[in-house]
């Protein structure tokens, strides 16, 4: 029987995905997990994955065309056999006239009055793309890190579009004709930049969850030297690529907290809060247009060891714009740590349609009382910013203890 692969639904209040490329054919063999095509959404460039095995019998969607979520884009089944073209176009025609589907969130879908960001998510009467360059997310940012004028490169990927190595094989040539850096007095030129897609997205989920969520804040002050010296013993055991961040720890005894809080756990749905049945932490990834959140799946039963593991590869495709789906959904709590930015304390946005997110500010050095003695201690500042529809101080204050119990005994995060 032929299986409809839809465009999947890989945000909150994601509309649409833009089908960028087709990496398997029609009437080419596809096994399940193999990946079918390449699609660019508000927050990423998503690599899509078969659901089932067989032949491709037909593409739904072209190249390069805006698709919305649950439209049919392509059908998988065995070589020769027939399906009901008709049936899948009737499908595709209701999905993109509105009809409802079922989603649980804490907040009401944004008006969809006008399109968002229409020079991003959708190719123009030329067929290019924004500054009338054709080129992949990864190769555009790829290209403002070198320094590469797009413009000036020949693309390799399909219909001449811009991708990766494009940009990497161009480097040297800019490299060979740089000038030397001299200091100027003259005045910087004033830069008119398009919102990205992504800082676009950002701006209306924050300013709305801001506007429609009762946020309160409650701060805690955590002694963070023993978790930072159990942290160095376990690295000097640990290969270069495989040691541990203080986020694996936050993460982790974040998870374990939540067990004994579900109520923190949790989502709003109409007059009803949802406890979940997992505990999905997100983290907060900077992006050089923004942030974008990374999700690893049933973190309290995990050893800290694969999530951290875990937790590296999610971030290292969230960079290279390469996320799969389950890398970005299904978030239960949030984690959102600018420690390494030298940040002693901040406060975060909740993400709907979660309940609670906590702001990480950075370990410091300072003098600490201990018996009456001065001595040498580090510190850490963690803000959880919850909704109060759904808890309250008190709750959020005892939440906060249980989390200090597991960074200021950290053994027990690894069991």
């Amino acid at each position: 029987m032929a299986t409809v692969i839809n465009m999947p639904k890989l945000g909150f209040d994601m509309a649409e995905g833009l089908l960028v490329r087709w990496l398997k054919a029609e009437g080419e063999a596809v096994e399940i997990g193999e990946v079918l095509a390449e699609i660019e959404t508000d927050k990423a460039t998503v690599e899509v994955e078969a659901e089932a095995g067989g032949v491709i019998l037909k593409h739904l969607a072209a190249e390069n065309t805006s698709v919305p979520i649950g439209a049919p884009i392509t059908v998988i089944g065995e070589a020769g056999e027939e399906f009901d073209a008709g049936a899948i176009e009737v499908e595709s025609a209701e999905v993109e006239t509105g009809t409802p589907m079922a989603e649980h969130s804490a907040m009401p879908e944004p008006a969809a009055a006008s399109p968002i960001a229409v020079s991003e998510t959708s190719a123009n009467g030329d067929g290019q793309l924004p500054g009338g360059v054709r080129a992949s997310p990864v190769a555009r940012r790829l290209a403002a890190e070198r320094g590469v004028e797009l413009g000036a490169l020949s693309g390799s990927g399909p219909q001449g579009r811009i991708v990766k190595r494009d940009v990497e094989a161009a480097v040297p040539a800019a490299a060979s004709g740089a000038v030397p850096f001299q200091p100027s007095a003259a005045p910087l030129e004033t830069v008119r930049v398009p919102v990205s897609k992504l800082r676009e997205v950002i701006g209306r989920r924050m300013s709305a969850s801001k506007q429609q969520l009762p946020h309160f804040y409650v701060t805690s002050d955590l002694d963070a030297a023993p978790m930072m010296d159990l942290r160095r013993q376990l690295n000097s055991r640990m290969p270069d690529d495989g040691k541990f961040s203080v986020n694996d720890f936050l993460v982790k005894a974040s998870a374990m907290a939540l067990r004994e809080f579900p109520n923190i756990n949790a989502s709003l749905d109409g007059g009803e809060i949802v406890r979940h049945g997992h505990i999905n932490v997100g983290v907060a990834v900077a992006l050089d247009d923004g942030l974008m959140t990374v999700v690893t799946k049933d973190v309290d039963g995990k050893p800290i060891r694969q999530l951290s593991t875990e937790l590296r590869e999610l971030v290292a495709r969230a960079r290279s714009g390469k996320v799969r789906p389950g890398d970005i959904e299904g978030s239960t709590f949030t984690v959102s740590n600018l420690g390494m930015f030298q940040v002693d304390h901040f406060i975060a946005i909740i993400n709907p349609p979660e309940a609670a997110i906590m702001a990480v500010g950075s370990v410091r050095d300072e003098a600490v009382v201990v018996n009456g003695q001065v001595v040498p201690g580090k510190r850490l500042q963690v803000t959880l910013s919850a909704d109060h529809r759904v808890t309250d101080g008190a709750e959020v204050a005892r939440w906060l203890q249980v989390f200090r119990q597991y960074i200021e005994n950290p053994v027990h995060t690894l069991v």
